[in-house]
């Protein structure tokens, strides 16, 4: 039995060696046709396990299709999926650990090209459509790219040549105003703001420790979720919701947790009115509320909450509990009354939702 673990072992390493080093063979198992409205979930995976995947939500017949990037190319994703983002008729899937960005058709999930040449790519945020930015969790660099020619075009420098932590990292990216607004998670307490017009890093603003989410209202105010660090961290803090002026970036509010918070994501609503958070439970707030809410709007019930999705089209809450972090993954859509009205499994870690 152990000689047969053994072989299993060096036979599963190689296939990700393997992986990791071929070129893209694109050769489709299944043909799909969605051109109807639907939901892209994106399942990260484990770290260098190369078990990444995408699915897709029909919202209407309530179906759902796992590992489409597979079936649709032949291939797999790759090592951890940070994120999708849609421009136009083409989504763009973030691969932090294999350093690429996969560009596929919305509708058939055919690969359309890659962009590589990254360190560790987080997110993707266009400005136009000849323009989008790349974040990276370490090459202290914002990568302008072209996604007609899938190329790096440029970076920005982002580096404070810190010695105390490795700074600054960048995540998510809002634009407002040709601002960029980027918030620096690991290890870092920071909002950086790019000029987008110039593509050079203007200034920045202090928040609590490790921003991990950011959205903005429909009053252009810029809500950041911090999730203060882990226990035991050298850099461990205050968790807490900030809401910061996009006009004057000042911070206009601040809304601490309780010790031992599970501060995981952030999202907003369809009409920018009203946030919701993931600390252990799920929490809803109004915008213009001064204080946190003290009853949770959805009880975890001993689920693992890890991601929001909020349906732009008709207010539905998606929720993931990532479980153990090593089996799949189960989804939970909920109404504008807080009813679940729909459950699934996905792939392994499902860490964000985008609508089509």
């Amino acid at each position: 039995m152990k000689r047969t673990i053994q072989i299993l072992f060096i036979v599963i390493t190689t296939s990700f060696i393997f992986y990791g080093c071929m070129k893209d063979n694109m050769h489709p198992i299944t043909e799909f046709n969605t051109s109807n409205d639907g939901v892209f979930i994106v399942c990260e995976g484990n770290f260098m396990y190369g078990n990444a995947s995408l699915s897709y939500y029909d919202k209407n017949n309530r179906t759902i299709e796992n590992t489409v990037f597979l079936k649709a190319n032949g291939i797999p994703l790759g090592d951890v999926a940070q994120c999708l983002t849609i421009n136009g008729s083409t989504a763009w899937i973030v691969i932090n650990n294999s350093g690429k960005i996969y560009a596929i058709d919305i509708n058939n999930f055919k690969y359309k090209g890659k962009i590589t040449g990254l360190t560790s790519p987080r997110y993707m945020q266009f400005i136009n459509p000849n323009k989008a930015y790349v974040t990276d969790m370490y090459s202290k660099c914002v990568y302008i790219v072209d996604p007609n020619t899938y190329s790096v075009t440029n970076t920005i420098n982002i580096n404070d040549n810190s010695e105390t932590y490795y700074r600054h990292s960048s995540e998510q990216l809002v634009f407002c105003d040709d601002y960029m607004f980027v918030n620096s998670w690991s290890y870092d307490n920071k909002i950086l703001i790019i000029n987008t017009l110039t593509d050079k890093l203007v200034d920045s603003i202090e928040v609590l420790n490790q921003p991990r989410k950011i959205v903005l209202d429909n009053n252009k105010k810029l809500w950041v979720l911090c999730d203060g660090g882990y226990d035991g961290s050298s850099f461990y803090g205050e968790a807490g919701i900030l809401k910061i002026n996009t006009n004057t970036f000042e911070v206009e509010q601040t809304l601490a947790f309780q010790t031992g918070s599970k501060a995981i994501d952030l999202k907003i609503n369809r009409t920018g009115d009203t946030i919701f958070f993931i600390n252990n439970h799920i929490y809803r707030m109004s915008i213009n509320q001064n204080y946190l809410p003290e009853e949770e709007y959805i009880n975890s019930n001993g689920h693992n909450f890890y991601a929001l999705g909020c349906d732009p089209y008709n207010s539905d809450l998606y929720v993931s509990d990532a479980v153990d972090y090593m089996q799949s993954g189960v989804i939970y859509r909920y109404n504008s009354s807080a009813e679940c009205i729909d459950s699934f499994s996905v792939g392994i870690i499902p860490n964000s939702f985008v609508f089509k």
